[in-house]
């Protein structure tokens, strides 16, 4: 028998001091000022024939939270969170008025899209969604409000815009790249509009009290309503960006690096503050680091931060590959990057840029074309013989990353690639079946390798490294290999003039020397803490 009683219990809540606002008991009802949304994240696309179909069975593979003062503000954050390919509350592609019911009417990853062309298009009212789906009328309002803000925007022009419509389409989450869509302008004139207006955010912070008891903690996000920030900005301070929704090929190994280099940074006397909107990871625990941002990654939101709390620098090497897109953007608009200089990173996620240096530097890699064409690619086929690669630029976690056999596959695969490597050239090259895939991590000071370790992959290369399997220390590589592996790794690293982590993937069949596969300039999975704890030294020092 429990000799507690739930009234035992309540008691001893009572007693216990909030960690939240440090002041107060754990024991009390709390008032909300905020709104947090929710989404999952769906991997369907990474697998063929899969039921798209959303049921009770667990089908998602992470999840992200938003933290906003409206359900419009929130919901659109959220939205562009999955993946940063959405723009926010609006289509993301075209359905067909008989596939647009279908996708109202059965639950699926795409349902959210449905909802917002059949808004946009005016092809159906909140009651006949609401029939259809059930979603409560509520929901579907604040739907509908956004939709309203942004007809208003489409009918007026940049310099036409005044300063309530442009307040009210913030305080709605629209992004500054959404409304420069819609206006048919750049995202910098945009910016630059809006803070002419004053129009910038505020920290708020979270207390899960509405101010009822005071509240000490670094939980922080930012929105456009109210008139004034709940902290004071951290003047100074390195800001580390995290990994963002856990994905298939990307999951708690980058939060385990973005809590490892606050760690350090903290150990090197810094102010850590990390901006991430994981709410299943270590790194959005508040008390890990000395400011906590549950916030969108995006450039927009990055250079928001950093203005508002004058930071020293941005990492953005430890969070994978969404933070290591932001590098240009970023560095284009003033900010410090700590670590490889923007340019270099650049040219190691550029697959034409990068494979150009390879030749250039002598380091053996299989055949390669940039795609300028179909029939470019198909003629390169013809040529090396299927089945052949085809590796976008700047994409997460392998997406759009195929092999093709056949013209067929090829053109699908070509189609793919196009469509999640729309600004970035797609690389088409000579894939070798049945080779053995080695991995080599560093981490490097002024393209001086300081620390590095080589791993062998289980399976034959062709598995991206996310899903892998990997052995360390290598079982069946010959010293011959390891050399090879070492030398180019040398002269990589040298080119780029990397300093920080670094990743980099070989193929080696029989006795033949290693061919370079792909770079990343980011944290891999294989990193230990000695190397975590070298590269942010090196990006600080």
């Amino acid at each position: 028998m429990n000799p507690y009683s739930p009234l035992d219990a309540l008691l001893s809540n009572s007693q216990v001091q909030n960690a939240v606002t440090k002041k107060t008991q754990a024991c009390f009802e709390p008032s909300l000022d905020y709104i947090v949304t929710k989404i999952p994240r769906w991997d369907m696309t990474k697998f063929e024939g899969v039921s798209t179909q959303i049921g009770s069975a667990m089908k998602s593979v992470g999840e992200v939270m938003s933290i906003g003062r409206t359900m419009e503000e929130s919901l659109q954050k959220a939205i562009r969170m999955v993946d940063p390919s959405n723009p926010g509350f609006a289509p993301r592609e075209h359905f067909t008025k008989e596939a647009l019911l279908t996708e109202l009417q059965v639950p699926t990853d795409r349902r959210i899209f449905a909802i917002a062309q059949a808004l946009y298009e005016k092809t159906l009212s909140v009651s006949e969604i609401h029939d259809i789906t059930k979603i409560d009328h509520w929901f579907l309002r604040r739907c509908e409000a956004i939709v309203k803000t942004w007809d208003k925007i489409k009918a007026s022009t940049l310099d036409g815009i005044g300063h309530a419509l442009m307040l009210e389409a913030k305080k709605n989450g629209f992004s500054d790249q959404q409304l420069a869509e819609c206006l048919g302008v750049t995202e910098e004139e945009v910016r630059s509009k809006r803070k002419s207006f004053d129009i910038t955010i505020n920290t708020k912070q979270i207390d899960t009290l509405a101010a009822e008891y005071p509240a000490d903690t670094n939980y922080l996000y930012t929105t456009y309503h109210g008139q004034e920030d709940d902290v004071e900005s951290a003047n100074g301070g390195v800001m580390v960006l995290g990994s963002g929704c856990y994905r298939i090929g990307s999951s708690i190994e980058f939060d385990w690096c973005g809590v490892s280099a606050i760690r350090t940074l903290r150990e090197l006397g810094k102010t850590a503050t990390m901006v991430n909107y994981n709410p299943e990871t270590v790194s959005t625990d508040y008390d890990e680091c000395d400011r906590l941002y549950f916030d969108e990654l995006s450039a927009e939101r990055i250079r928001d931060i950093y203005e508002k709390d004058n930071a020293e620098g941005v990492v953005v090497s430890v969070g994978g590959q969404i933070p290591n897109g932001l590098a240009i953007p970023l560095d284009k608009a003033g900010v410090k990057l700590l670590g490889t200089p923007a340019k270099m990173i650049d040219n190691a996620e550029d697959r034409m840029k990068f494979s150009d240096m390879i030749d250039d530097i002598g380091v053996q890699q299989p055949r390669w074309r940039e795609l300028t064409s179909a029939e470019s690619a198909l003629d390169f086929a013809k040529d090396v013989g299927y089945p052949v690669l085809v590796r976008p630029s700047y994409v997460l976690s392998g997406a759009a990353m195929n092999v093709a056999w056949s013209d067929e596959q090829l053109k699908a695969c070509l189609t793919e690639a196009a469509q999640v490597s729309k600004d970035h050239p797609v690389v088409i090259s000579d894939f070798i079946e049945g080779a053995k895939e080695i991995e080599f991590d560093g981490v490097v000071k002024d393209g001086e390798i300081i620390a590095a370790a080589i791993h062998e992959h289980i399976e034959n290369a062709g598995v991206h490294s996310g899903d892998a399997t990997l052995v360390l220390p290598p079982q069946d590589l010959t010293a011959y290999q390891m050399e090879r592996v070492r030398d180019a790794a040398r002269k990589i690293a040298k080119r780029l003039n990397i300093t920080g982590p670094v990743n980099i993937q070989f193929v080696a069949k029989d006795t033949d020397g290693a061919c370079c596969e792909s770079f990343n300039d980011h944290f891999e999975l294989t990193y230990n803490m000695l190397t975590i704890d070298y590269s942010i030294r090196s990006h600080v020092y």
